[in-house]
């Protein structure tokens, strides 16, 4: 069976998810493992909140010693499940995993329960965290590589047997089938298996080279996972290679641009991280991707921040902590974006439109004194001039330089001519300032002209038509 994505998953059960991020980030386990438990009830194949709820249990029993007993009763009566319901065995496998994460025998009964469902990943899943835990447990190990065999991923199962090779070197049946893994590895890699001659195999490489260099090639989530598996052993052995190291940190970003996931975000900076200390900052696409990627990081916490609370977070006892964080957040944000705006002047100080990008930046920071310097000169950018005015209209307001905003914004709708999105929004904003000075004539003066051409913008009708006591 397919393994679940988190697109797949029923409303509510990503919501579930949503709030399981959250009580993780704030170390509240037991909660965690609540809702994670829940989730896989309805959607048993979803194999990324199986990994997390691993992790999580992991976490939270360290140093704590198990009080379940039994292990042989319950083992015996998921095994008795598997034949007759074996998502029954899985969750009975799992809510008994809970106090014990690592146990083998629980983690045995997971994996015959779920190759019973057609799960192999999350059979691969149990056996990877019974050797986590005894990491010299070469027979486990042996089975961990057969089943990778058995879902044609070679690779992986090299990787299996080199770790039992290395841990004791006289396996003669580990060495055999680590070449043999490597020759059908090689054999996929190369397009033999399904190539009929020696030229459908360079037409297959060429046609795939040629998609590749002009951008072309759609990866799947899967297919990005598999070239990860192929490439991050060789960048283990080699991490001064940037070309390696650089396309795998396009894989991540690829995984995350899919998935907009923390992991695949992670991995991407990680990776981007090191191309740029390898390159010593000398290429200007990684460094604006790491700038990217802090952002991007900001605003995966923001959104779920804000989802936390619409979803009745904003009762709990520590909404004020985290309204406080998501103003801790917004503030970096915006600190990022200015440092960033500020370097691109530096490096053009002559360009006008960078020139108007940091006085925006520093207008949405509320640092209104520096923006007005930087909007000054933007105007004389025809492109940006109306653009830098109107916010040149709502700094002075803020600074309460009244007749400097109204002045500014009068030039600015005196330049556009069309009733469009921005002459309303520079009428609307100057309706506000005169109402501000006491003008109400001149303020309605504004908004009726918006009204004569927008019954709906914002609240002009209402505005317009109370002005006539109706």
């Amino acid at each position: 069976m397919p393994i679940t994505t988190e697109k797949e998953l029923s409303e509510n059960s990503r919501a579930l998810w949503l709030k399981s991020v959250h009580a993780v980030d704030l170390r509240n386990y037991g909660y965690a493992i609540s809702l994670i438990q829940n989730i896989l009830k309805e959607a048993p194949g979803f194999l990324e909140a199986r990994r997390r709820l691993r992790r999580v249990e992991i976490i939270a029993t360290k140093g704590k010693k198990s009080f379940l007993s039994g292990f042989s009763t319950i083992s015996l009566k998921g095994n008795g499940l598997i034949k007759k319901d074996p998502l029954a065995a899985m969750e009975l496998a799992e809510k008994s995993l809970e106090s014990d994460p690592t146990n083998t025998q629980l983690n045995h009964l997971l994996k015959d329960a779920a190759k019973a469902a057609g799960y192999p990943e999350i059979s691969v899943l149990a056996l990877e965290t019974i050797v986590e835990a005894n990491p010299t447990e070469t027979k486990v190990m042996h089975e961990l590589a057969e089943l990778f065999l058995t879902m044609g991923l070679a690779h992986n199962a090299v990787e299996v047997y080199s770790k039992i090779v290395e841990i004791n070197p006289a396996d003669l049946t580990a060495l055999k089938r680590s070449k043999d893994a490597s020759a059908i590895d090689s054999m996929k890699k190369g397009g033999w298996t399904e190539a009929t001659s020696y030229r459908d195999i360079m037409k297959d490489k060429d046609e795939a080279i040629s998609l590749e260099q002009k951008g072309r090639v759609v990866r799947s989530v899967e297919m990005i996972d598999e070239q990860l598996g192929e490439l991050t052993p060789q960048w283990e052995t080699n991490q001064t290679n940037v070309d390696l190291t650089k396309r795998i940190a396009k894989l991540w970003d690829d995984r995350f641009e899919q998935q907009k996931d923390e992991e695949s975000l992670n991995g991407a900076f990680y990776y981007y991280h090191h191309t740029n200390e390898l390159t010593s900052g000398a290429d200007p696409g990684v460094v604006r991707k790491l700038s990217n990627m802090q952002l991007q990081r900001i605003d995966l916490r923001v959104t779920a921040i804000e989802e936390w609370l619409a979803q009745g977070g904003s009762e709990h006892d520590e909404a004020d902590a985290h309204r406080d964080e998501l103003e801790t957040l917004k503030t970096e944000k915006a600190t990022l974006l200015i440092s960033e705006a500020r370097k691109r002047v530096e490096r053009n100080p002559t360009d006008l439109q960078l020139r108007f990008e940091l006085g925006e930046q520093l207008v949405r920071a509320k640092q209104y004194t520096e923006a007005i310097q930087e909007l000054e000169r933007a105007k004389q950018n025809p492109n940006a001039r109306i653009k830098a005015m109107n916010l040149l209209g709502q700094c002075y307001n803020e600074k309460n330089m009244l007749d400097l905003a109204v002045k500014q914004l009068q030039e600015a709708a005196s330049e556009v001519t069309a009733m469009d999105a921005t002459k309303k929004e520079i009428l609307y904003a100057l309706g506000l300032v005169f109402e501000r000075m006491g003008k109400k004539d001149d303020s309605l003066k504004c908004f009726k002209e918006i009204y004569e051409h927008d019954y709906g913008y914002r609240d002009v009708a209402k505005r317009v038509e109370q002005s006539y006591g109706s």
